[in-house]
């Protein structure tokens, strides 16, 4: 008669481990605001280049 015990047999994933599972960031971004932000950064870029010498005080 067989016996009831279970074995444990070694997993088959060799040693491979899945990073993506284990770390998750604690800095998150929605997408929205990676488009409102490179807008921003747009805008402020096409002030400097055409108002960036009177603000500065430059000639």
């Amino acid at each position: 008669m067989a016996r009831d015990n279970k074995i444990n047999l070694p997993s088959s994933g060799g040693g491979l481990i899945r990073y993506f599972d284990e770390y998750r960031s604690k800095i998150s971004f929605k997408p929205g605001h990676i488009i409102v932000l490179v807008v921003i950064i747009i805008i402020i870029e096409i002030v400097l280049h055409t108002w960036g010498y009177s603000f500065l005080g430059l000639p």
